[in-house]
C-alpha cells in the first residue's frame, strides 16, 4: 500500500482530535518548534495580508514549514527555504514570521503540526518530502490554503499535481527526481563484472516506488539478477543489509528513501566490510558513510523553494498554474573514506565517473554538512 492512502485515512480520523489540542497550544501566536526555537525571519506582531496582493510595503507573511524527518539532505532543504525567504525579505521589505516543526515520520505530530497551521491561519504552508506533502494537501481541500513541497520524487505519481507543467490545484513545488538508469550506469562503470545487485528500500515510502521499478527494468533489459531487501524501521533495515551480504551480491541501490536515509549511520560498515558499495539517491547518504550518493543539490532546491513562495505571496502567482520544478540529477557524491575502506581509489573512481556526471564531488562522513570537509 502506498503511504499516500495511508497518510489520508490517518489524517481524516486524526484532524479533529489534533485540532482540538492544537486550538490550546496556539493561542499566542507561534509554534515552539519541537526541536528547538523557531525561526523568524524578521519578527512583526502585523496581521497577514492577503496572499494575493502584491506587496513591499512592510506587510508579515505567516509561513508554516514542515519537514519530514531530521535528515541531513531535508534539514539543508529547510536551511536553505529561511535563508533565502531572509534575503527576498530584506530585499521586498516585507516580513516572513516562519514556524517550523519536524514531527521525525511521527503521523499523528504531523497532523497535529499541520492542524497548528490551519489555526494559526498560516498563508501559506511549506512540506518538505511526500508524506508531509500529501498529509498537506488532504488538510487543505476545503480552505484552498498554498502548499508549496520540496523533496518530492514523483509529484504526479503521488497524486499531487495532475502534471508537472500544470499541477491544477492550491498545491506546487520543486521535486528531486532521481534518475534511476544514471545511477545504474555508474555501478556499471566501477564493475563491469557485477551479476547481482541489492534493492533495498521501504516498501511503504512513495520515493522509492518509481526508481525500484526502474532499477528492475534496467538489470532485466540487462539480464543482471537482482535481490529485494526492504524494511520499515531502524532494526529491519539493519537485517536487511546484513541479508544483502549473506546473498552474496555485487552492490547495492537504494532511492530517495528517508527510511534507508535514516539508518545509513548504522548500516555503511555493514556493507563497507563485506566490500559492497552502497549507491543511493542522495548526497546525505554518502555523508553518513554511503560510498556514493547521486542526485539533486539539495541546497539549491532549498533555495528554489523558496523563490516559488515568493512568487505565490508577494507576486499573487497561482499555486495551480506554477509548473513543478525539477533539477539537472548530475551530481555524484563520494564519501571518500568509505571508498578507500572498500579498497578503491578515489582519483580513479572520479576519472571514471566523471564523464557519466555533470559533478563528482568528495565527502567525508558526518552526521550533517556543517560538521564536513570534503
Amino acid at each position: 500500500m502506498k503511504t499516500r492512502n495511508v497518510i489520508k485515512k490517518f489524517f481524516a480520523i486524526a484532524a479533529a482530535a489534533a485540532m482540538t489540542l492544537t486550538l490550546c497550544a496556539c493561542s499566542g501566536g507561534t509554534i515552539t518548534s519541537t526541536d528547538g526555537p523557531t525561526v523568524n525571519a524578521g519578527e512583526s506582531d502585523s496581521p497577514s495580508t492577503d496572499p494575493a496582493q502584491p506587496s513591499g510595503d512592510g506587510a508579515t507573511y505567516k509561513i508554516g514549514i514542515c519537514n519530514y524527518v531530521d535528515d541531513a539532505s531535508l534539514n539543508q532543504i529547510n536551511e536553505n527555504i529561511q535563508a533565502r525567504l531572509a534575503e527576498i525579505g530584506a530585499d521586498r521589505g516585507v516580513t516572513f514570521r516562519i514556524d517550523y516543526e519536524n514531527p521525525n515520520g511521527d503521523a499523528t505530530v504531523m497532523s497535529q503540526v499541520i492542524s497548528n497551521f490551519q489555526a494559526d491561519k498560516v498563508d501559506l504552508m511549506v512540506g518538505i518530502a511526500t508524506p508531509v506533502a500529501i498529509a498537506m494537501q488532504a488538510a487543505t481541500e476545503d480552505s484552498g490554503t498554498p502548499v508549496v513541497f520540496s523533496a518530492v520524487s514523483d509529484p504526479v505519481g503521488a497524486e499531487l499535481v495532475a502534471s508537472l507543467d500544470a499541477p491544477g490545484a492550491n498545491i506546487t513545488g520543486t521535486s528531486d527526481f532521481l534518475d534511476t538508469n544514471s545511477i545504474m550506469e555508474l555501478i556499471f562503470a566501477q564493475n563491469p563484472d557485477a551479476v547481482k545487485i541489492g534493492l533495498l528500500y521501504d516498501v511503504g515510502q512513495d520515493s522509492s516506488s518509481a526508481p525500484i521499478a526502474h532499477a528492475k527494468e534496467y538489470l532485466d533489459a540487462k539480464g543482471i539478477e537482482y535481490v529485494e531487501r526492504t524494511g520499515t524501521n531502524a532494526a529491519e533495515v539493519q537485517q536487511a543489509a546484513q541479508a544483502l551480504v549473506s546473498d552474496g551480491v555485487d552492490a547495492v541501490f537504494t532511492p530517495t528513501d528517508n527510511t534507508i536515509m535514516k539508518s545509513e549511520l548504522a548500516i555503511y560498515e555493514i556493507f563497507t566490510d563485506a566490500r559492497i558499495p552502497h549507491y543511493t539517491g542522495a548526497d546525505s547518504f554518502a555523508l553518513n558513510g554511503a560510498f556514493l550518493g547521486y542526485g539533486v543539490d539539495y541546497a539549491n532546491l532549498g533555495r528554489e523553494t523558496a523563490d516559488m513562495i515568493a512568487a505565490i505571496l508577494l507576486d499573487g502567482a497561482d499555486p495551480a498554474a506554477m509548473a513543478v520544478k525539477t533539477f539537472d540529477n548530475g551530481t555524484a557524491t563520494v564519501n571518500t573514506e568509505t571508498c578507500a575502506a572498500l579498497g578503491l581509489d578515489y582519483a580513479e573512481i572520479e576519472a571514471l565517473f566523471a564523464p557519466l556526471c555533470t559533478k563528482v564531488q568528495g565527502i567525508t562522513t558526518a552526521e550533517e554538512f556543517g560538521d564536513v570537509n570534503g
